[in-house]
């Protein structure tokens, strides 16, 4: 049932409630709050402080437009526009992945390692990032690489992606926050050279794509010299997973960079196998794991090439993350 016109506040909110609920749409509380926080251009705080406030006809209009569209599947990100990850508010598109929680898990941890790899050289670990050298491949909304640059605002960080479209939103979010002029980003293929190959620091990317570090047509940037820390959130949903998955990530997210192949973890191999050829010695891997990956991925990382290999679960207990040391 649509939101009546000359609708007070707390009776919108409490109608768009029910109408996501009698959905099926999960956190309905949330999903209806934002969207009427979105649609009237509000805080929280003034929500629950101005219940009595008589919403505008054409507000109401287009409450009632995102309801309906919430309740039809599509994500409530896809409706505002907007993600928080890191502290930060993240343009999101159905061009991108939407940024989850459980990612940030991996900031945590290649910040840890870092400061682990600084103590064991008998430094204090205050990193600022200076003399750093990073990459996120697959950076998508390019929330990891810009994460990585509020915390080591002296990094060089380079960040790419396979998609064209993705990386235009990654460049607006680091104007956003700006991190434009510390980010390189550089569009390019899982197999190909870089397609986009900008010399001056620029933003693209889309997370979840599936670009690798091989054939880099940036010398300068890629070549110059082996990374510290290589940090990835790769697709690792299996396509035999497609149908058990909730609507508004199968019909709504993409599909480049949603699915690693039929199983889910057949990208890691040629990624695992490339980012042992560009860490330098004591470099750090950091990678997102699917739910069920673990069993495939650690044994890649079992071979001489690699040390001190570590998972780190989510909040949920599935294995997230796992990290490794370049011997």
């Amino acid at each position: 049932m649509p939101v009546p016109q000359n609708m007070d506040v707390r009776t919108a909110l409490k109608q768009g409630i029910a109408q996501l609920r009698d959905a099926n749409v999960p956190s309905f509380t949330l999903a209806a709050e934002l969207l009427l926080l979105h649609t009237l251009g509000k805080e929280r705080t003034w929500l629950y402080a101005h219940p009595e406030e008589i919403i505008s006809e054409a507000d109401t209009v287009r409450f009632n437009t995102m309801l309906a569209r919430r309740a039809n599947g599509e994500p409530t990100q896809h409706l505002t526009g907007k993600q928080e990850f890191w502290g930060l508010d993240f343009e999101v598109t159905p061009d991108v992945l939407i940024p989850r929680p459980e990612t940030e898990h991996v900031i945590e941890v290649a910040l840890d390692r870092l400061a682990l790899r600084e103590i064991r050289a008998g430094r204090k670990p205050t990193l600022t990032g200076e003399g750093l050298k990073i990459i996120d491949v697959g950076t998508g909304s390019g929330c990891i690489a810009i994460a990585l640059a509020k915390e080591l605002p002296g990094a060089q960080i380079i960040a790419t992606d396979i998609s064209v479209a993705a990386l235009a939103v990654a460049r607006r979010n680091a104007v956003r926050h700006a991190f434009s002029d510390c980010i390189q980003f550089i569009e390019r293929n899982l197999l190909n050279d870089a397609t986009n190959s900008d010399a001056s620091p620029s933003v693209v990317g889309g997370q979840h794509a599936a670009p690798l570090l091989n054939k880099v047509s940036t010398p300068d940037a890629v070549h110059s010299r082996p990374f510290d820390l290589i940090v990835s959130n790769p697709p690792y949903v299996g396509r035999n997973e497609k149908d058990s998955l909730m609507r508004e990530v199968r019909d709504h997210e993409p599909e480049l960079a949603l699915y690693g192949g039929e199983e889910g973890y057949e990208f890691y191999a040629d990624l695992i196998a490339q980012t042992a050829q560009h860490l330098k010695p004591g470099g750090i891997l950091v990678l997102e794991l699917g739910h069920n990956s673990l069993a495939a991925v650690q044994p890649l990382l079992d071979l001489p090439n690699w040390t001190n290999v570590a998972v780190t679960n989510d909040l949920a207990g599935i294995p997230r993350v796992i990290a490794a040391e370049k011997a």
